[in-house]
């Protein structure tokens, strides 16, 4: 085994950190990348994905940069945390959800319980079988079409929608931009199928309107991100689309559906880190955990006001060419 070198703690920190949280898959990247760099880092992803790489230093790493992350999370969304334990208490106590923010509370719990069956069961297994190079390139490829088709999706329920009296869809930037209503009504082309645009009408719904049943599909879609190259921030944006979300909405239910996830994924191997596997890499672990968290706090502070006017086919974009090249690479 190779040692960790400083450049790979702070490359792979830093990678860990902005696609944890942007919709192109985190695991992807982190064997994706690696193996076209190759050399030793590509014995890293071999270490990891073999199914004996449970007391390796390279796994001792990984953990403290999904609790880097975790950490970044939680202090960008540290308010809506600190309401929502709160609230979560207080139905506890009470045994009733009176409130938008208990109901949110209880959303969390329920979208969070089936991945975190499914990860306990299988997340061994799935990185055993498909933490390879070429299954990464394919399911990074299926996100790709995944994001394309919930955008579609979810323009075509909208376009069936009647906009308010008075109001008028203008769009706002281009490449994915989505629209702002109008003070006087302004003629527009039809949007073009494709255009990575969306009507005025999209907020449909607001976060604490969802219901139970609807949270934990969007837990079962997030399940789907422990195949190497499936996104979890993206497959749950798009479950909260097709739910009528709008992409403010969506995202920010995706960014703490995500931060018990990451969380518990690190706290569960911590002995990793506390063991004589990660005795010798000291600092390259501490020079990766603060590269991931401040790289994950600025990547949610960035999409957090992209999603606001913005949507996924930028990243769907990137991830079909991403994927396609390193099929063609690795086939």
């Amino acid at each position: 085994m190779s040692d960790l070198s400083y450049l790979q703690a702070v490359v792979i920190g830093g990678l860990q950190g902005v696609t944890e949280l942007f919709p192109v898959s985190s695991l992807g990247h982190s064997v994706l990348v690696p193996a076209l760099i190759g050399g030793s880092w590509q014995h890293l992803v071999t270490e990891n994905a073999s199914g004996a790489s449970d007391g390796s230093p390279y796994l001792a790493f990984v953990v403290a940069l999904h609790v880097a992350t975790a950490i970044a999370l939680l202090v960008f969304f540290r308010r809506d945390w600190d309401r929502i334990i709160r609230a979560f208490g207080t139905t506890l106590r009470t045994r009733k959800v009176t409130t938008s923010t208990e109901r949110l509370a209880w959303l969390v719990v329920v979208a969070t319980v089936p991945v975190g069956l499914t990860g306990l069961l299988l997340e061994r297994s799935f990185r055993t079988l498909f933490a390879k190079p070429l299954a990464a390139a394919v399911f990074l490829t299926v996100n790709g079409l995944i994001l394309l088709l919930g955008e579609r999706l979810r323009r075509t329920a909208e376009a069936r929608m009647p906009l308010p009296v008075g109001e008028t869809p203008v769009p706002v930037g281009s490449g994915g931009a989505a629209y702002q209503v109008a003070a006087e009504p302004v003629a527009q082309p039809p949007a073009q199928p494709g255009a990575g645009v969306l009507p005025a009408a999209a907020a449909t719904r607001t976060l604490e309107t969802l219901g139970y049943r609807e949270a934990a599909v969007i837990g079962v879609f997030q399940t789907l991100a422990l195949l190497a190259g499936i996104s979890r921030s993206g497959i749950t944006m798009v479950g909260g689309l097709l739910r009528g979300l709008d992409h403010e909405d969506a995202a920010k239910f995706s960014f703490l559906l995500a931060t018990p996830v990451i969380l518990a994924a690190g706290l569960l191997k911590l002995p990793s880190l506390a063991g004589p596997a990660a005795a010798h890499i000291h600092g390259q672990v501490i020079a990766g955990f603060l590269v991931a968290g401040v790289a994950a706090y600025a990547a949610v502070r960035f999409l957090s006001r992209y999603f606001t006017t913005r949507t996924l086919t930028p990243f769907a974009i990137y991830c079909l060419v991403a994927g396609v090249g390193s099929i063609i690479r690795f086939a």
